[in-house]
Order: C-alpha cells, then sequence, then structure tokens
C-alpha cells in the first residue's frame, strides 16, 4: 500500500542506467515505522524497488503501476472463488497476489522518481486497497462454502470475520494518519515522522500473522483445504487479537490528541 503519486510529465525516463535508479530508490526509501511488518519491508518493498525502476524506465506512470496490481491482485482473488481448489491453483493464487502486492509498493515508488505525488493518485492506491481487502476474504468464503468439507456452517463466520477485520484494520490505520496530520495542521506543529527505532526481533516476530504477504503465502496450501483453512483461521485469530490490542493503543492516541 502506497500514498505516492504523481502525474507530471517530467522524468519519463532517467538518464541514469536501471542499477543506478534502483541505488536511487533505495537511498530515498522512507524509514519503516515501528509498526511495519516484516514481510512487507524486507521483501515486498526490496522486490517493488526493481520493478519500480523497469516500470519508470518504460514510461510508465504510478496510476498505470497501481492498474497493474489490481490486475494481477483481482485474477488471484477470481481463482479462488471460481476454480476447484488444487496444488497447482495454490501456487497461481500466490502467484498473483504476490506480484501484485509487490506492484503495488513499486507505484509509490514510481512517483518518488517523477518527483512527487498526487491526491488523485492516493485516492487511487487507496481505493483498490480496499477492494482487494474485502474481496479476498469474501472469496475465501464462497471456496469455503463450495468446496470445503466444514464440519459445520459456522466455520464460514471465519471468512466474514476475518473481512471485517481487515477492512477496520486498513481504515483505522489511515484514519490515524489523517487525523494527526489534521491535527498537526491546526496547532501549527509538525507531525512526528515514524522511524524504524524500538523495533525489536519479538515485536518483528508478534506482527508477522499481520502481514499481508504471509496471508498471500498461505494461499500456497489452497489445494488442501484442511491445511489451509487451518492456517487461515489462525490468522485471523492473531489478526484480531492485534486489532483489539491496537485499537485501544490508538484510542489513547487520539485522546492524547485532544488534550493538547
Amino acid at each position: 500500500m502506497t500514498t505516492s503519486r504523481v502525474s507530471s510529465p517530467q522524468g519519463l525516463r532517467p538518464r541514469t542506467g536501471y542499477r543506478a535508479t534502483v541505488r536511487e530508490l533505495a537511498g530515498a526509501q522512507k524509514k519503516a515505522a515501528p509498526g511495519s511488518p516484516p514481510y512487507s519491508i524486507y521483501v515486498n518493498r526490496k522486490v517493488g524497488r526493481y520493478i519500480a525502476a523497469a516500470a519508470h524506465r518504460l514510461g510508465l506512470t504510478p496510476n498505470m503501476v497501481s492498474a497493474i496490481s489490481a490486475v494481477f491482485t483481482m485474477s488471484g482473488i477470481v481463482l479462488i472463488a471460481t476454480v476447484t481448489p488444487q496444488w497447482w491453483l495454490g501456487l497461481l493464487v500466490w502467484a498473483a497476489l504476490a506480484v501484485g502486492y509487490a506492484f503495488d509498493s513499486a507505484d509509490g515508488q514510481v512517483a518518488r522518481l517523477r518527483g512527487g505525488g498526487s491526491a488523485a493518485g492516493e485516492w487511487l492506491d487507496h481505493v483498490l486497497d480496499s477492494l482487494k481487502i474485502s474481496s479476498l476474504h469474501l472469496a475465501v468464503l464462497i471456496t469455503a462454502y463450495r468446496h470445503f468439507n466444514l464440519d459445520t456452517p459456522a466455520w464460514l463466520l471465519v471468512p466474514i470475520g476475518y473481512a471485517i477485520v481487515a477492512a477496520v484494520s486498513f481504515f483505522s490505520m489511515i484514519l490515524n494518519d489523517q487525523l494527526k496530520t489534521i491535527h498537526a495542521l491546526r496547532s501549527g506543529t509538525a507531525a512526528k515522522p515514524k522511524t524504524a527505532a524500538g523495533r525489536s526481533v519479538l515485536k518483528t516476530l508478534l506482527l508477522v500473522p499481520t502481514d499481508y504477504g504471509v496471508l498471500c503465502l498461505i494461499f500456497l496450501f489452497l489445494g488442501a483445504p484442511f491445511v489451509f483453512f487451518a492456517l487461515y483461521t489462525a490468522l485471523f485469530v492473531a489478526n484480531a487479537g492485534h486489532l483489539l490490542l491496537a485499537s485501544t493503543k490508538w484510542f489513547r492516541d487520539m485522546r492524547g490528541l485532544d488534550s493538547k
């Protein structure tokens, strides 16, 4: 998920080579926030960097990269909902979702290469993320209903609950950033930048279940419904617990803004 787009026609093709463009992106990369999940930071962002450099040299705009991301992601989601689970299906779904996620990281990096972002691009990025977050779990609900031999229909509440948790988590994080920015503008103070200070191995491990990249990985087991649904349920429980704890902190943060 990215927040930078640009519509400027300047800088469509860099004068430097591909490797130099990759190094430029690495040097300009924003620091990871303490609450950032590991796959997204250490794997997906790096893969996105290589994609962004290639896309920029080809003259692709950030919105074009976003569209490519959406095509891959939605292709994977459609496969989940429409095809009978088999071992090869899991591989295709994982590849589609993972590539889509990498392009999702690349669009913002292309925007930085082009000199900045735009409100329209940020809007598009968040709308596509919302579509992905909701439809992915609804696709799991459909395939679970059609193909999984569940002991009781009550298990279908898992993908429904996961869709709710994912949507609320995404909206809450976006809202947190917006409210903090608005408060900083009204109070005339600069918003504190997020840094990677304080990141610990334990915290990184605890954040693994909340990582979208990890969710993509478990679809490799889609051809083994029992294994897949067990892993999927475990991730749901972990994400629900994380949302509960994080919401408590976020609410305290908002009350702290009220007191300033």
